[in-house]
């Protein structure tokens, strides 16, 4: 009997994690594969929750640990912390041996990973490429991924055209949908007041879900754009929010203190969590009027239980985004008109008829079905391919 097939997935947060937990679940319970498992960036730092104990939890055996995360936060602290996970992957690859790296995303931890899985000739799968996130440095990290990737799974057709059009092989490059609902698919979430007994947080007759990043390529600091959603959000003192902290990018901790600082002033109608985990975060959204702010997530979940998404500024710009996406710019008035419109009752029945452009689940079992079928002989030397010209 061949030997099975070892998949290395990296992971470097809690938001990744949730979108790849249902593939791995996949590759484990799969006697063909053999799941390798790295573990990086904000999973293990005790600022952001030490998340890779819930990974452990799961049930998932950690092969390896790279830390590269530093103290600072800065454009100088990132770049030099994708020097540390270079040399990290890099050791850890070679120890592994793997047979396909998976990634996915746009982050500069699993950047890092691609360029050591590129110098060991390990091939790459990544998902979600051909998107677009005009707002931040991470649009040009997902579509160098792809260059260094040489199978590719894009959650929409359109997506699937934009990375042919990277020039890629059109037979390694599969619209298998976004992976994350397979956990609204299938995941057992949790009622009302089970999650308010999990998160220790009573609801309201009204409740958001509020997730800002810091939008790195915009001219206004993350301060500034967090300062007018906080402004916004004074005009409703009956509604309870619930906030989860931003990812380990430039100017992360400004939202966090910012944050803290607003719970402190709010403390009846505020909660804020440095990480929720997969099950709790859904099922609050699932119980939520709203999710608000810049987060993927607003464009890729909420649509599926039929919210609302407050989408502010141009951080998520050039998404394919359902009919429920409201966009407004980063200023307290245009938030408000927003917010206002959620809870009018106008978007009720394009919540009704709402199409979700990203699928409805069976990605990860179709991305598990390619990773195990590929003839990995000649994978790694790629073709340019040329989309054909008008005479």
């Amino acid at each position: 009997m061949a030997e099975p097939r070892k998949i290395c997935v990296v992971t470097g947060s809690r938001a990744e994690y949730g979108l790849l937990y249902w593939l791995m679940k996949e590759i484990a319970g799969d006697p063909e594969l053999a799941l390798q498992l790295i573990v990086t960036g904000m999973h293990l730092s005790p600022e952001f929750g030490l998340t890779w104990r819930q990974i452990e939890a799961d049930g998932f055996t950690i092969n390896r640990k790279v830390e590269m995360l530093l103290s600072s936060d800065t454009p100088v602290g990132i770049s030099k912390a994708m020097g540390l996970g270079l040399i990290g992957f890099a050791d850890a690859l070679a120890e592994l041996q793997p047979d396909i790296v998976v990634v996915l995303g746009d982050r500069f931890e699993v950047f890092a990973a691609a360029q050591a899985a590129m110098n060991l000739r390990i091939p790459l799968a990544h998902i979600h490429g051909g998107e677009l996130s005009e707002g931040a440095v991470d649009d040009a990290i997902r579509h160098a991924l792809t260059k260094l990737s040489h199978l590719h799974f894009t959650a929409a057709e359109v997506y699937r055209q934009r990375v042919i059009q990277l020039g890629e092989q059109p037979e390694r490059v599969f619209n298998v949908g976004a992976p994350g609902l397979d956990n609204i698919v299938r995941l057992p979430l949790l009622p009302r007041t089970e999650l308010e007994s999990a998160i220790g947080f009573k609801l309201a007759e009204r409740n958001l879900l509020v997730t800002f990043h810091p939008a790195t390529l915009e001219h206004a600091s993350a301060a500034e754009q967090f300062d007018q959603l906080l402004l916004a959000l004074d005009e409703y003192p009956e509604v309870n929010i619930i906030f989860t902290y931003s990812n380990a990018d430039a100017d992360g901790r400004v939202i966090a203190e910012s944050i803290e600082g607003y719970r402190q002033r709010w403390p009846q109608r505020v909660a804020a969590f440095v990480s929720l985990g997969s099950l709790r975060y859904l099922s609050a959204m699932r119980h939520v009027d709203a999710v608000v702010g810049n987060s993927s997530s607003g464009l890729l979940e909420a649509p599926a239980f039929k919210i609302p998404t407050v989408n502010i500024g141009d951080r998520q710009r050039g998404r394919l985004c359902a009919a429920s996406v409201l966009h407004c710019p980063p200023r307290a008035d245009a938030i408000k008109t927003a917010l206002e419109h959620v809870w009018s009752g106008e978007l009720a029945p394009v919540l009704a008829n709402l199409q979700h452009p990203y699928g409805s689940g069976g990605a990860s079992a179709a991305i598990k079905q390619v990773l195990q079928s590929t003839d990995l002989n000649g994978l790694l030397k790629k073709r340019f391919y040329d989309l054909e010209r008008p005479a």
